[in-house]
């Protein structure tokens, strides 16, 4: 549509937008897309979205995808932001939000990046898709797949939660289970995507996911009537959905729907694996690797990830933090949320509750601002997690 280039995050190299890329072939971070606004300003207004379908393909304009017909979708996007009144007021807040991701289709915020990226995927021509995950992106990734005719090859840690596995092998994946961590995967898929012509589509490490993601963005200025909150408090793993909202409201500014001030971002993190917040601490650009890594949120348990330093970016140019909290804590949180709100979690959503207690407690967030949680996933999904609660 109107892409015009693809830009590296760290170096700012410029790469051809209409063929397969993943990483900068300059410095080999991370590439973001970048779009004629003024063009896409012509069609996409706030007016227009009235009409539009409702789902995350609703912002066409500032989505990737050039011809509709290579749109994989499964109805993916525009889930529920609810007022979470009785949780709110046990916290003493008047306006605290949940953004509901669990109501996706395979229920969790990863079918929005896979949607974008199998999309683009399918429009340039790959044929086998390979990934590595802590489970959800797997489910996401073998349901747009096989909806696009593509392969998926599949690596996960074999303590990833049985759901997860069953998504993917009962959507025609090809699954193999690692001993060891997400990033054990993904080494076992570069060593051997070019013998097998898998085309890598990790966090990060192709260009597209990150759009996909970003609709959250969008939706939330959307159903907040274009004025955003004070606070985001978000769960982070690989980043990219944190990574995507802040790039959304770059793009907004720029297509005039919000002006300058910007939400304080807040990065959750396990204190089993919490590499971004020790570096936020540290006042460094850049995460080292978390050793040993272990929590029961295996979203979260992500120790070393390609984008920190636009996480960490995100984190002092919005005023925000970045918190760890216990397993302990986010578990309970699970039921804490589930008794006020009827909301069954995903641990790593639930993890934004203790998360937001700190900020509370130190005095941060105030009574009368707007707070929106982000829960990415579902409870479901996660029931091994629970069985020692």
């Amino acid at each position: 549509m109107n892409v015009t280039h693809l830009e590296c995050a760290a170096c700012g190299a410029r790469h051809e937008a209409r063929r397969l890329h993943n990483l900068c072939e300059t410095c080999g971070k991370p590439l973001l897309v970048r779009y004629d606004l003024d063009t896409a300003a012509r069609t996409l207004t706030k007016e227009s979205l009235k009409g539009r379908r409702s789902d995350l393909w609703r912002y066409l304009e500032v989505l990737p995808v050039e011809r509709e017909e290579n749109i994989v979708s499964l109805g993916e996007g525009f889930t529920p932001l609810l007022r979470a009144a009785r949780l709110g007021e046990s916290l003493g807040l008047k306006h605290l939000f949940v953004k509901d991701e669990s109501q996706q289709p395979t229920q969790s915020f990863k079918a929005r990046g896979m949607a974008a990226a199998v999309s683009m995927a399918k429009e340039l021509g790959a044929r086998k898709l390979a990934v590595p995950s802590a489970g959800n992106a797997a489910g996401a990734l073998s349901a747009y797949a096989a909806r696009a005719g593509l392969e998926a090859h599949i690596f996960m840690p074999r303590d990833t939660p049985r759901a997860n596995v069953v998504e993917c092998e009962q959507t025609g994946a090809q699954v193999t289970l690692i001993d060891g961590l997400i990033t054990d995967c993904g080494a076992e898929v570069a060593r051997r995507k070019e013998a097998e012509g898998w085309f890598d589509v990790s966090t990060l490490k192709e260009p597209y996911r990150v759009e996909g993601k970003k609709t959250l963005g969008y939706e939330l200025a959307e159903q907040l009537d274009w004025e955003l909150p004070d606070w985001i408090v978000y769960p982070t793993g690989g980043g990219t959905g944190l990574i995507g909202i802040w790039k959304a409201f770059d793009e907004m500014e720029a297509l005039g729907w919000i002006n300058e001030k910007r939400p304080r971002m807040v990065t959750v993190q396990a204190r089993g694996c919490a590499p971004i917040v020790r570096a936020f601490e540290e006042g460094r650009r850049h995460a080292e690797e978390f050793q040993n890594a272990a929590t029961v949120a295996s979203g979260l348990r992500v120790p070393k990830a390609i984008g920190d330093f636009l996480i960490l970016d995100a984190l002092r140019a919005s005023g925000g933090t970045a918190i760890a909290v216990s397993d302990e804590e986010l578990l309970a949180a699970v039921r804490e949320i589930g008794a006020a709100e009827g909301l069954f979690v995903a641990p790593e959503g639930a993890a934004c509750l203790p998360a937001l207690r700190k900020l509370i407690e130190r005095g941060d967030v105030r009574r009368d601002e707007r707070v929106v949680l982000f829960n990415t996933g579902a409870g479901v999904k996660y029931l091994e997690s629970f069985e020692k609660v």
